[in-house]
């Protein structure tokens, strides 16, 4: 018998982190924190793993909703083995300092231990790491009869280093997602995925409830943010785009450069910084050994200012320019954050979102508003009239639910678990699946309800 728990995530876009016993083998399937929620409230609830036999745990992604409480998880259970591809590794390197330092400003808890910098060093010493389509071994401590798993990775399509992740024991064969994507990006190239049919599918389904009419492809997408962004440039404004700094700051600065190079996008300054600039060469390094759509194309050739370099806000405004800053939702504190607070009041300026934003985010509430609004962000901001131009773009590092239904029809499963999306999306794909293939058990996960899978 096989069970599923999840511990976070689960029918929401947060803690992402699933418990899955494969025949006396525990594995644990990302650990991520919440985006909008803090303190112990953002971590998976790691007390449902009390008396659970935990080995492994596999992280499918760099993206904070999928690793940001690994620090936490091994503090609880020093002994786990942690693997990850050797691009997630790099980058984890980067961002779960960067979590920590966030975690600490929010968790007001004396009985709580943190991690400190020194022992997140550590950490990342213990992260094995295995290459794309090279099959690897999952022993359980206990070394029980029949619990070796044979695990391989399959380049997701997502984000630098992003796997969708094939277990297989006794015959059984499980296919978890992680977040992936089957189109072209201007960098990553669309998802690879199992040749053969899977007993058990883990499925994402961020864009369930979303009409796919609304997802242009990125190319055509492109156009259209080039069409919009040349209004506001030629006419003397500049332009804030928030994005996630892996990924989605890699792909727009790729995407922006190669219009300004084609003359379809007024050429202006464009600025970056933060820890997405760190991860730009990350992407450079690992330019020969991933599939990408151009292996010469690097973001070190961009030119660009750093932001945290400039001394008054007021030089954003002197000319027209373009700013990448994190994060994507513009979550309190950030640096998209504040550069926001200052766009909304410029009347010939723009904020130009490119991405998903959960609804209680401060990103979606601009995203969602336009000039005359007011708006608060916060509960310790005062309304702020919105002056600036608002535009919403959707460049999708994530697969279309026709593409989930896809995936479904290419790997035959005869269960499939549908997490990484709200109540409403997880609904569509299921009812989806179901009115192709009644025959599919089609079940959702959520927090601390333990699914059992028999083979």
């Amino acid at each position: 018998m096989i069970s599923f728990l999840p511990i976070g995530g689960g029918n929401e876009i947060g803690a992402n982190s699933y418990y899955l016993n494969f025949n006396g083998n525990g594995i644990i399937l990302d650990c991520g924190i919440h985006p909008q929620k803090t303190g112990l409230q953002s971590l998976p609830d790691f007390n449902l793993l009390n008396d659970k036999q935990i080995d492994s745990c596999l992280i499918s992604h760099a993206h904070q909703d999928h690793i940001g409480s690994l620090p936490f998880l091994i503090k609880k259970f020093p002994y786990v083995k942690i693997i990850t591809t050797p691009q997630t590794r790099a980058i984890a390197e980067l961002t779960l300092h960067n979590s920590i330092s966030i975690l600490k400003k929010e968790i007001d808890d004396k009985s709580f231990e943190f991690y400190s910098h020194d022992e997140v060093d550590l950490l990342i010493k213990i992260i094995e790491y295995k290459e794309y389509d090279k099959q690897f071994e999952l022993n359980s401590y206990h070394q029980l009869k029949d619990s070796k798993v044979d695990v391989t990775f399959y380049d997701a399509g997502h984000v630098l280093g992003s796997a969708g992740v094939l277990l297989e024991n006794n015959n059984h064969k499980i296919f978890y997602s992680g977040d992936i994507n089957l189109t072209d990006q201007t960098i990553q190239s669309k998802a690879k995925l199992p040749k053969h049919k899977v007993d058990t599918l883990i499925l994402e389904t961020t864009y369930g409830a979303t009409d796919s009419d609304l997802l242009l492809n990125w190319q055509e997408e492109s156009f259209r943010f080039a069409k919009e962004a040349n209004k506001i440039l030629n006419n003397g404004g500049s332009i804030l785009i928030p994005v996630f700094s892996l990924g989605k700051m890699q792909e727009m600065l790729a995407t922006i450069w190669l219009l300004m190079q084609k003359r379809k996008l007024t050429t202006v300054d464009i600025y970056t910084g933060g820890i997405g600039t760190k991860i730009n060469r990350v992407y450079d390094y690992n330019r020969y050994v991933v599939d990408r759509i151009d292996k010469e194309f690097e973001l070190s050739s961009i030119p660009q200012k750093d932001y945290y370099e400039i001394t008054s806000s007021e030089d954003f405004f002197s000319h027209p320019c373009i700013v990448l800053a994190s994060s994507g939702m513009m979550i309190k504190n950030t640096a998209s954050y504040n550069f926001a607070k200052r766009f909304l009041r410029q009347n010939n300026s723009a904020i130009f979102t490119v991405g998903y934003m959960e609804p209680e985010s401060p990103g979606h509430l601009i995203a969602n508003s336009e000039r005359g609004d007011k708006i608060q962000l916060s509960d310790f901001d005062e309304a702020t009239e919105v002056k600036c131009e608002i535009k919403n773009f959707k460049f999708s590092a994530h697969a279309r639910r026709e593409d989930l239904l896809k995936i479904v029809d290419k790997l035959e499963p005869d269960n499939v678990i549908l997490t990484h999306g709200d109540n409403e999306a997880i609904d569509w794909v299921g009812s989806s699946i179901l009115k192709k293939n009644k025959n599919i058990r089609i079940q959702m996960a959520e927090i601390g309800k333990e699914l059992k899978i028999f083979n």
